[in-house]
């Protein structure tokens, strides 16, 4: 049996999964905590890489790795190979001052969108990388000079499991480095221009390799030999890890909510909302992403003093609508819409609403709603939505299952719970080693199927609450 493994150093854990080659068999898995917070050092990654690996039994008899990794995190090495600062995450939003300052400097309004959406497929948002660079030149200048390469958290484990060799060996793919801010996916090519226009210098960036290209072998903690694939960002991974096809839209309710789907065409949207991404094969992932998503869950079940079983079942004793009460989840401020200062509200209260159930149905129901304008704004972009794959921790919930294809308004497909981003970058392993032209065809996982049902005054409703929230100043 041939073994390879797969990484997903994602914002809150590094899970590792080894499969084998040929039917894709889980053989044996690993996890360790990654630190809470959103800017952090990147030791604590391969710390946390060292841990899973080891749970997962090691790398000595597996013949392929690739990492899947969360995207957008600014990682900046000197010009000897070492951290400069502790790495911004994606969900950091103190660059969002910069995000505007780098879309007025294209145009005013709406040129200075449309000239970013058609240099890069997106629109600076506090998110994107591009944006926390121009944040370290103005707020950090010292840093800044310091900063002769930068990469993103997937490629610097690339770069640590090779053994950490010169900057010049620092890799990517198209996937990760399409959350940039200064790659397109339709060209294929960086934008030098834009990384000067943020960081005030143009410093090395990792070499994107193809979706099946090897990034060269393992040569860390005692482990060596094993091909390393070029890895990629955890939205293309999840796809790879879930074969989705043309059409079809993963919905992952996890840390973050993501709206992304399969498609033959690059997507270039001048209002923002959705960010024109490459997918992990050659083809593209128009991708919306929020802020708040599984944590909206968390903070109505605290809130209720109710654990996420019984969160589930308030929600479902309620009725659709919950009687007009309606949550607006925007507990952590919000990437799309873009209002990275906001507040979440609740409105509609009343004698008759102001229940637990009425509260818990109107949280599942403002977290499908946030993410039902994504799929609105995907399907704006041209993209023929098929159906969707409902993944992360938020679609254990069996409310949010139950109630999805009602909000979504298109059939719900629900995986069994599992490691996707790290199934993807192991399906990616497999792939680089076989040398084919196309991945494994692994077994796709069962699925449980929730067929639409659209319930539209639920949207109605929550569209009217939603544009009464506005950035606290």
């Amino acid at each position: 049996m041939t073994l390879v493994a797969g990484v997903d150093t994602s914002t809150q854990a590094c899970k590792v999964v080894v499969r084998d080659a040929a039917s894709g068999t889980l053989v044996r898995e690993g996890r360790a905590p990654h630190p809470d917070g959103t800017e952090v050092a990147p030791a604590a990654w391969a710390a946390a890489l060292e841990q899973a690996v080891a749970q997962a039994g090691g790398l000595d008899d597996v013949a392929a790795v690739a990492v899947g990794g969360q995207q957008h995190g600014m990682v900046c090495l000197d010009e000897d190979g070492e951290v400069v600062r502790d790495a911004l995450l994606w969900n950091d939003t103190r660059s969002a001052g910069a995000a505007a300052d780098l879309t007025r400097e294209l145009g005013d309004g709406q040129a200075g969108r449309q000239a970013w959406a058609d240099a890069v497929g997106l629109v600076p948002v506090a998110s994107f990388t591009v944006t926390k660079l121009r944040w370290l030149a103005q707020a950090e200048p010292e840093n800044a000079a310091r900063t002769a390469a930068v990469c993103l958290p997937h490629d610097w484990l690339t770069w640590v499991l090779a053994g950490r060799p010169g900057l010049d060996a620092l890799v990517t793919d198209r996937g990760d480095a399409s959350g940039t801010g200064y790659w397109s996916a339709a060209t294929g090519e960086y934008r030098p221009d834009l990384l000067e226009r943020a960081l005030g210098a143009t410093p090395h960036l990792p070499r994107v390799l193809g979706p099946a290209e090897a990034a060269g072998t393992v040569a860390w903690a005692g482990s060596t030999g094993a091909v390393l694939g070029p890895g990629t960002g955890d939205n293309a991974a999840a796809a790879l890890g879930l074969a989705a096809e043309p059409g079809d839209v993963v919905l992952s309710v996890g840390t973050s909510g993501v709206v992304s789907i399969v498609s033959e065409t690059p997507a270039a949207d001048p209002t923002g909302a959705v960010a024109g991404f490459a997918d992990a094969t050659g083809r593209f992932l128009p991708l919306v992403a929020t802020l708040n998503a599984a944590r909206v869950l968390d903070a109505t079940a605290r809130l209720l003093g109710a654990d996420h079983e019984e969160l589930s079942r308030l929600a479902l004793s309620a009725p659709a609508g919950a009687g007009g009460l309606v949550l607006v989840p925007y507990l952590e401020g919000e990437r799309t819409p873009d209002r990275p200062t906001s507040t979440g509200a609740v409105h509609g209260l009343t004698l008759a609403t102001s229940t637990p159930a009425h509260l818990a149905r109107a949280a599942v129901e403002g977290l499908l709603c946030g993410l039902a304008d994504g799929l609105d704004a995907v399907r704006a972009t041209g993209a023929e939505v098929r159906r969707v794959l409902l993944v992360g921790g938020g679609a254990r919930s069996e409310a949010v299952r139950r109630i999805a294809p009602a909000v979504l308004g298109v059939p719900v497909l629900v995986p069994p719970p599992g490691e996707y981003v790290a199934d993807g970058a192991a399906r990616q392993a497999a792939w680089v080693l076989s040398g084919a032209a196309a991945p494994p065809e692994w077994p796709r996982p069962g699925t449980e199927v929730h067929e639409a049902d659209p319930t539209p005054v639920v949207r109605e409703r929550y569209a009217e609450v939603r544009d009464l929230t506005a950035d606290r100043t």
